[in-house]
């Protein structure tokens, strides 16, 4: 009744302030850049099934003859005003003779309804696509694209086989991925079976469940004369995450900053084998996958694993040969969604590494790409563009090839070892190519209550609680609760393009703890910069449907999700492997009680190991290209 009630004031408000300004037209402002190339018709409503209307903008080349090709952004976020990255694609687009069309989903801003993660791709994705190609403007071929969010919701529509869904173009879309081969993120909520942290934070700004909305009855010209007086946008207070995320419990979080409403504690709440995970907006691998993409990935993200498996699988197991043929990949060194930010005159830094010069020619490959598929382009697209072509940092150069990962790589084992006393890196942790001797045991102690904090690595969107990128590590690797294992100079350079798999063979006084794992590279000054790291939760040691606790003391083999990089260790550099419990705020902490940790307040100290030598070979596998 209270919600009814609230609903009711607003509406009554604003009706009244559409009377008052209904008088005089207000056109909806664009930029004059735009303005000039680009013909707007802005605010329309775009009726789905369910009679929800969703806002929509439309901007159509000026003084060009039509119907045009469709490129549709569709979006959570706030486009009252068309700048940044929006403004950029619009201008790209409609020079080259596209519809650019950008979209707010459901229960979004002006878009009616109720919102829920993905924008319901699979209704509303195809209802979108259907009514864009019935517009006599539209020669009815439509794309999608978008980065992160505007990604996302593709995956799950690409499933559907809509007939005017010629090609999509997403861009670090892994929350779109639920589970796929050997990895079950479940839309980046999980890695390895441990939460993380950044939908909390992402969801503090976006869930919006109660919200202001317009009468249904408006007119354009009304919609667009309130649009350009009202922004809609929640005008959230700044919270430190660094310090909200260690608060017991984690349930929470959402409440005790003044969240809207939304979807937070209940998917907070899930495990990664719940079954609600497969009745949303995810996409599965149990699905067919029927659209030619153009795939834009990123080594310092979330999800890159999970993306270029899903990149595999549409290849080798969609059912139309046209599509399997049409997927095609590009990994670059930045950060999320940090293409087009890619300085074109000065090295790129992601973190504290150097990269090197990355620029690459995004716009001319996307244009290419759905000129071939929207425009039936003769321009040999599919035939001239590798499959894949990713950035080798390092070597700090651009590299091709047919097949991910590259067919030249060869596994290369490394084991570790060390006399037991592996803590630090003042410890006696080695790397090596050579099988170890004899067994021996690195143990130490896991507070959740002192975890090891994040620096770097494959992040986003956690509201600063975490840092992306590279950085040097040796401030987190002179902590007693880390384990060190660091190779002898190398020789040569030693080029890592590929899949890296690390087994460990672990033992921990608790029902349950988490491991992680760090790739490092060490300079000859000592400087270490990560590379790349994930976490494994030891109760799905034996996959994600069932925890299997632990028996106090007993050896486990435990496999960690599977690494994914290209990257070239210079000679005179070391190889090193860091092992510990925990990446702080990155991860949710492991309280260690066996228990849902999410709901809980007490934490238990745990003792845990890793074993190795002849019996138990915790070893990590390198995938390296040969030299020339």
């Amino acid at each position: 009744m209270a919600k009814s009630s609230l609903s009711l004031e607003v509406s009554s408000l604003l009706s009244l302030c559409a009377v008052c300004v209904a008088s005089a037209t207000v056109a909806q402002p664009y930029p004059k850049e735009l303005e000039a190339v680009a013909e707007a018709d802005t605010m329309i409503m775009v009726p789905m099934r369910d009679g929800v209307r969703l806002a929509t903008d439309v901007y159509l080349p000026k003084d060009q003859d039509g119907p045009f090709p469709v490129v549709l952004s569709k979006t959570p976020y706030n486009f009252n005003e068309i700048r940044g990255s929006t403004l950029d694609q619009a201008l790209k687009f409609v020079e080259a003779g596209y519809a650019f069309v950008v979209q707010n989903e459901r229960g979004r801003y002006y878009s009616e309804g109720e919102w829920e993660i993905l924008g319901n791709p699979q209704t509303d994705g195809w209802d979108s696509i259907s009514w864009l190609a019935e517009q006599e403007w539209s020669n009815g071929n439509v794309g999608t694209l978008g980065c992160s969010s505007t990604a996302e919701w593709q995956m799950a529509l690409a499933a559907q086989d809509h007939p005017n869904h010629k090609a999509m173009v997403p861009m670090a879309s892994g929350a779109g991925i639920g589970r796929v081969g050997e990895f079950n993120e479940q839309g980046n909520w999980y890695e390895g079976g441990v939460h993380q942290t950044l939908f909390t934070t992402w969801l503090y700004g976006v869930q919006q469940n109660i919200r202001p909305t317009f009468p249904a009855d408006l007119s354009q010209e009304e919609r667009q004369r309130l649009r350009s007086l009202y922004d809609l946008a929640p005008q959230m207070p700044d919270v430190d995450w660094s310090k909200k995320l260690a608060e017991l419990p984690a349930t929470s979080w959402l409440d005790t900053v003044g969240a809207n409403a939304g979807p937070g504690l209940e998917m907070l709440m899930r495990k990664p084998n719940d079954p609600a995970w497969f009745e949303g907006g995810l996409y599965h691998d149990s699905e067919d996958f029927g659209v030619p993409a153009f795939w834009f990935n990123s080594w310092f993200d979330v999800s890159q694993g999970p993306n270029l498996a899903l990149f595999n699988h549409a290849r080798n197991n969609a059912s139309d040969p046209e599509v399997r043929t049409g997927q095609f990949v590009v990994v670059a060194p930045t950060l999320h969604c940090g293409f087009f930010r890619t300085p074109e005159d000065e090295d790129l830094i992601v973190g504290e590494l150097n990269v090197g010069d990355a620029t690459f020619p995004y716009w001319d490959q996307i244009l290419g790409f759905f000129d071939y598929y929207l425009k039936d382009a003769d321009n040999d697209f599919v035939d001239s563009t590798p499959k894949v072509q990713y950035y080798t940092m390092g070597e700090n150069q651009w590299q091709q090839a047919d097949q991910w990962p590259p067919s030249e790589a060869e596994e290369v084992t490394f084991y570790l070892d060390s006399s037991g006393g592996a803590n630090s890196l003042f410890g006696d942790g080695s790397l090596s190519r050579n099988p170890p001797l004899s067994d021996n045991t690195d143990g130490f102690t896991y507070d959740p209550m002192n975890p090891v904090p994040a620096l770097g690595g494959n992040v986003c969107c956690n509201g600063g609680a975490s840092l992306g990128g590279s950085y040097d590590q040796r401030a987190i690797e002179a902590r007693a609760d880390v384990l060190v294992y660091t190779s002898e100079e190398l020789s040569e350079d030693t080029e890592v393009t590929g899949t890296i798999r690390t087994k460990l063979f672990i033992s921990s006084d608790a029902l349950d703890t988490d491991f992680t794992i760090k790739l490092v590279d060490v300079h000859p000054d000592g400087t270490a910069y990560n590379v790349d790291d994930t976490i494994q939760r030891a109760r799905y040691r034996d996959g994600y449907d069932e925890e299997v606790f632990m028996t106090p003391d007993e050896t486990y083999e435990l496999d960690m999700s599977p690494l994914s990089t290209s990257y070239t260790f210079k000679a005179g550099h070391r190889i090193r492997l860091e092992v510990s419990s925990s990446k702080f705020p990155q991860y949710m902490r492991n309280l260690n009680t066996g228990g849902n940790n999410v709901d809980e307040t007490e934490a238990v100290i745990a003792r845990n190991s890793v074993h190795h030598g002849p019996q138990f070979s915790s070893r990590m596998v390198l995938p390296i290209v040969p030299s020339d």
